[in-house]
């Protein structure tokens, strides 16, 4: 078999083992700059590969989810949430028969344009930036894959197909942001992208109970009212109740994700059924998004994430934290601002050339690590530190 025989059998391999309403390489509309196939990788499969070999990505192992990277190496950071919730996408595709390559290619990217100091970090920059445009992670990840990133010599950016950068720039509902204009905001995105956004939601939900346990910032007691997780501990104690503490938490946020993939599975093939769809335009068209959990499950899930959003990111380390994260990054801001060669010359280079002075600060910024953005700040206002 030759690379050209070789590609037609992995498309027919794709065609035979997804759903009628799937995304198929062959729907894809294509790439900005164009070009040729690969022999032997399908489209949404190399952009998943550019994604996990790319710079942005590479960083995110050291920049905050909930807890600052210094704290613990246990931890969760932005690169293992990426991972986690890239897993979750792939066994909701695979049951559904959706394309795996496209739903992981736009769940491991869809973090690419955090801050450092996680939702804090974004808060902060977008307040700073509120003169010259705001600023937001979703259009950032597209910034990033479409322009920041260098790696190949005919193009800026990655390259992506439309499919992944739309998903990329619908991972929230706010559809009247500009950015999405160019990516058809009156149609519903892909469903592997859909899923995307619950693979997300269920990731960081249970890890963040796992590390607020771990941390000793969230105690049982505080879970008390939460059903999720009342009902897997419940089962936990009943069938391990012998195993260790560690074990029985670790089996217990196990089971929280499986009932929410579970329920989420079975509420996507009912609203499947209920609204008719059969092909990817039925998909695109729907007057709702497919992807969700049940009504009594949602519920129980924002029962989860306030309790969460109460105990954990309300807790004193965290709020100490996010006012550290606003000293640190409002200053580097400034300075950059008043004095933009402070920053490295092709950084500096790119004002006025490829943006304006403030977006440029912006990227630069958005784009450190936690401990890098420490560092920096040392440099530039501890007399004793070496720059």
């Amino acid at each position: 078999m030759n690379l050209d025989s070789l590609r037609d059998e992995l498309r027919r391999r794709e065609d035979e083992s997804l759903a009628a309403y799937a995304t198929r390489s062959s729907d894809t509309r294509g790439r900005v700059h164009a070009e040729s196939e690969h022999p032997f990788r399908l489209p949404f499969q190399r952009d998943r590969d550019r994604i996990i070999h790319s710079t942005a990505f590479r960083r995110l192992e050291y920049k905050t989810q909930v807890f600052v990277n210094h704290e613990g190496d246990y931890y969760r950071t932005r690169l293992t949430h990426s991972i986690e919730a890239g897993q979750i996408t792939r066994t909701l595709c695979r049951v559904l028969g959706l394309n795996e390559d496209l739903g992981e290619a736009v769940a491991l990217s869809h973090d690419l344009g955090h801050t450092p100091f996680g939702h804090a970090g974004e808060r902060v920059l977008d307040k700073l930036m509120e003169p010259y445009g705001g600023f937001e992670h979703n259009a950032q990840s597209l910034r990033i894959v479409d322009l920041l990133e260098e790696r190949y010599p005919g193009f800026p950016g990655l390259n992506l197909s439309w499919e992944v950068r739309e998903g990329i720039v619908k991972h929230s509902s706010e559809y009247d942001r500009p950015l999405v204009r160019q990516f058809a905001p009156e149609v519903q995105p892909v469903l592997e992208a859909q899923i995307v956004d619950f693979a997300d939601e269920i990731a960081y939900n249970s890890h963040d109970i796992d590390d607020g346990l771990k941390s000793g910032m969230l105690e049982e007691r505080d879970l008390a009212s939460a059903t999720l997780w009342t009902e897997a501990r419940e089962a936990v104690r009943r069938e391990h109740g012998d195993a260790s503490e560690s074990i029985q938490r670790y089996q217990t946020v196990r089971r929280i994700i499986d009932r929410l993939v579970t329920d989420m599975i079975a509420a996507i093939l009912e609203r499947i059924a209920e609204h008719g769809i059969r092909t990817l335009a039925d998909v695109r068209a729907c007057p709702v998004r497919l992807a969700g959990l049940s009504p009594v499950v949602a519920e129980h899930n924002r029962e989860l994430k306030g309790v969460l959003l109460d105990r954990l990111y309300r807790h004193h380390r965290v709020t100490r934290m996010t006012v550290k994260a606003q000293r640190v990054m409002t200053a580097l801001f400034q300075t950059y601002m008043e004095e933009p060669q402070q920053m490295p010359p092709h950084v500096y280079q790119r004002i006025d050339v490829d943006d304006p002075k403030p977006r440029v600060v912006a990227d630069y910024i958005a784009g450190m690590t936690d401990r890098f953005a420490f560092d920096e700040y040392r440099k530039l206002f501890d007399p004793d530190e070496r720059v």
